[in-house]
C-alpha cells in the first residue's frame, strides 16, 4: 500500500529543513494520498523531494508532527528501538539513574509522546493523535524495555482536545500503590503520579537544584555569628551557637509544589526554609518529604496564594537570604504572554524586595512562549521598580533528560537563573 504524500509550498519559511518538527496547514500546497487522521504520510517540498514522515491531524493546526526524516517503514519495531535509544541516552548522560524523564516528546523523535520513569514506575502522557493511535505499540515497547511494576497514563491535558482526542488517566493495567520514593542527588523524595502536577513530578530541575550547593553555606557572618581561635560559633555577644547550621541561609522557597527545592537546600546547609504553595496536598507532600529526611526541625509550611503571600512579608518587612521562585508557566499560549509577564513581574519584584542586601535570588520559568532574553529583560524591569541591582551567577536551562532541538525554540522552555541582589 502506497503512503500519502503531503507536499510543501514553495514560498515558505524552511523551518523543517532548519530541524522545527511541526508544519501548519498553511505550508501545504496539496495532498496525495487520501490520508486519515493519526495516519504517516511523507512530506515533499514543492519539488517532490523526500524531506520526512510524520503524523497527519486534518483536525490539529499542527497538521504534520515529523517523526523521521527516513524513508524506512514507521511499525512497532521502531518505537520500541526509538524508547530503547531515548534510555540508552539517559543512561549515558545520568550515570546510576533510576528516576528520569525517558522520552522527551520531539527532542526525542517521537512527537506529542512524554514518558517518565519513577524507579519502577512508568508514567505516560499522549499528546498526540499519531500516538494515539499506537498506543498499544507504546506499551508493549515499555514492558519489554523495563518490565515495570506498574504504567499509569497521565494524558489528562487540555491540549489534547486540540487533536480531536479527550483526555485520559488512569491505570494501563493493573493497580498500584502510587505514591513512590524516588532517589534524587542523594535524597529521598516521595511523589504521587495520579495526583502530582504533570506526571507527579519535575525531573527537569534536578541539575538545577543541584546547583544550590555553593549557595546554601557561608551566611553566619551576616547574620552576626562568628568563630573563636577554637573554630566554635559565638553571636554578637559572645555566646556559644550551638545550632549546628548556623552558618546555614535562611531560605523562602515560593511556590515549592512538593518541596524539592526545599530538600535540596536543607541537603546542602540551609539554616530555616520557609515552603509556600496555594495547594494544601502539595504542602502535605512537602512536609512527610521533610520528615522523610529528617529535615522537618528546619521547616516551615504555608498553604497559601504566593502572590499575596509575597506582598503581605513585603509590607511586614520581612527578608531572607535566599529567595526560590519556581512558578507554574503562567504562559501557556502567545495570546496570554503579556498577562504572564505582569505576573513573572510582580513575583519577582516582591521577591527581591525580600532578599536581604547581598543575598540571593534564584527564579525560573517553565513558559516556552517567554524566551530567555524577554525574561532578563522583565528581571531588569522588576529589578529597577524594586530599586535592586541584580548580579548574574548562573544561568540554566532544562536538565540532560529534557534535550533540546537547536532549529524548534519550543523545546528550549525552562529559564533557571541565580543572581545576588544588591540595594541601590
Amino acid at each position: 500500500m502506497s503512503i500519502p504524500r503531503v507536499f510543501l509550498i514553495k514560498n515558505r519559511k524552511r523551518r523543517l529543513e532548519q530541524g522545527h518538527p511541526w508544519i501548519y496547514p498553511g505550508e501545504i500546497g496539496r495532498i496525495e494520498g487520501n490520508p486519515s487522521g493519526g495516519d504517516i504520510v511523507h512530506i515533499l517540498n514543492h519539488d517532490g523531494h523526500f524531506l520526512a514522515q510524520g503524523f497527519y491531524n486534518p483536525v490539529s493546526q499542527l497538521i504534520l508532527r515529523v517523526i523521521s526524516y527516513s524513508e524506512k517503514p514507521i511499525d512497532e519495531d521502531y518505537f520500541l528501538d526509538k524508547i530503547q535509544n531515548a534510555w540508552k541516552r539517559r543512561q549515558w548522560l545520568l550515570s546510576n539513574i533510576t528516576s528520569c524523564r525517558i522520552v522527551h516528546g520531539e527532542a526525542d523523535f517521537l512527537p506529542g509522546l512524554i514518558i517518565d520513569k519513577y524507579e519502577d514506575v512508568l508514567v505516560v502522557q499522549i499528546l498526540a493523535l499519531g500516538m494515539e493511535v499506537r498506543r498499544q505499540w507504546i506499551v508493549q515497547a515499555l514492558k519489554r524495555i523495563f518490565n515495570p511494576r506498574g504504567i499509569y497514563e497521565r494524558s489528562d491535558v487540555s491540549v489534547r482536545r486540540l487533536e480531536g482526542l479527550e483526555e485520559r488517566v488512569g491505570f494501563v493495567d493493573t493497580p498500584f500503590d502510587t505514591q513512590i520514593i524516588l532517589q534524587e542527588n542523594g535524597l529521598k523524595i516521595m511523589v504521587d503520579v495520579a495526583e502530582g502536577q504533570k506526571t507527579g513530578y519535575f525531573f527537569d530541575q534536578r541539575e538545577n537544584r543541584a546547583s544550590l550547593k555553593p549557595i546554601m553555606t557561608g551566611w553566619g557572618a551576616s547574620h552576626g555569628i562568628y568563630q573563636d581561635p577554637d573554630g566554635c560559633p559565638r553571636d554578637k555577644k559572645g555566646k556559644e551557637i550551638k545550632n549546628p547550621f548556623w552558618d546555614g541561609a535562611e531560605v523562602l522557597d515560593c511556590f515549592s509544589h512538593t518541596g524539592s527545592f526545599m530538600l535540596h537546600a536543607c541537603l546542602y546547609g540551609a539554616k530555616k526554609v520557609t515552603c509556600v504553595d496555594i495547594s494544601e496536598k502539595a504542602i502535605e507532600m512537602a512536609n512527610r518529604n521533610a520528615l522523610l529526611n529528617g529535615f522537618l526541625h528546619r521547616t516551615q509550611f504555608v498553604a497559601e496564594n504566593a502572590f499575596d503571600f509575597l506582598r503581605k512579608q513585603v509590607n511586614d518587612k520581612k527578608t531572607w537570604d535566599v529567595v526560590i521562585l519556581d512558578p507554574p508557566a503562567f504562559a501557556k499560549s502567545r495570546q496570554a504572554l503579556e498577562g504572564a509577564l505582569r505576573g513573572y513581574k510582580e513575583i519577582n519584584l516582591q521577591g527581591m524586595k525580600l532578599v536581604r542586601d547581598g543575598g540571593v535570588l534564584i527564579t525560573a520559568s517553565c513558559s516556552y512562549h517567554l524566551s530567555a532574553a524577554r525574561f532578563q529583560k522583565m528581571l531588569q524591569e522588576a529589578a529597577a521598580d524594586a530599586h535592586k541591582i541584580l548580579r548574574l551567577v548562573e544561568f540554566r536551562r532544562a536538565g540532560k533528560d529534557h534535550p533540546v532541538l537547536l532549529g524548534s525554540e519550543e523545546t528550549d522552555y525552562l529559564k533557571f537563573a541565580i543572581y545576588e541582589v544588591f540595594t541601590r
